[in-house]
């Protein structure tokens, strides 16, 4: 459960990334993000049932799944800075930096998510395993993996 929340998290958080419109300004870009990890984070809460004695637990959660979007839209934004300009090596090693931080995400968000987890009543906890279970989302085909 805990590693599928954190991948699926992960996944959104990649997606919004790359989705952002190439013709806005980047502040506008940045307000943009943040109002999709913002409501991807409001929209998790209601259906997870957050009830008011797990708001403590809840907002740790939250404040996780900001940090990563901030971590990965900085690896990307790095990467995005050097393209004209880098190597093939280069390159490769910014696709890495971008893999690590997405990894690294998804290891914070399990760590902040299973104290939460394990504190919902049996009820609460299927609701969460019926959400996660029933996201929808792609599997990963060699088709759709990034080109280099």
């Amino acid at each position: 459960m805990k590693t599928i929340f954190a991948l699926l998290t992960s996944i959104f958080l990649i997606s919004t990334a790359f989705a952002q419109p190439s013709n806005t300004s980047a502040s506008a870009a940045d307000a943009n993000h943040d109002m999709k990890v913002e409501m991807h984070i409001k929209d998790l809460h209601a259906k997870l049932k957050i009830t008011p004695a797990e708001e403590t637990q809840w907002a740790a959660v939250a404040q996780t799944m900001r940090d990563s979007a901030q971590e990965l839209d900085a690896a990307i934004d790095k990467r995005e800075a050097t393209i004209n300009t880098a190597t093939a090596i280069d390159n490769l090693n910014a696709y890495g930096d971008i893999a690590q931080a997405h990894t690294d995400s998804v290891k914070k968000l399990s760590a902040a998510f299973a104290p939460l987890y394990a504190s919902m009543p049996d009820d609460q906890k299927m609701i969460a395993d019926e959400v996660f279970a029933s996201r929808p989302h792609k599997a990963m085909k060699a088709s759709d993996t990034t080109k280099y």
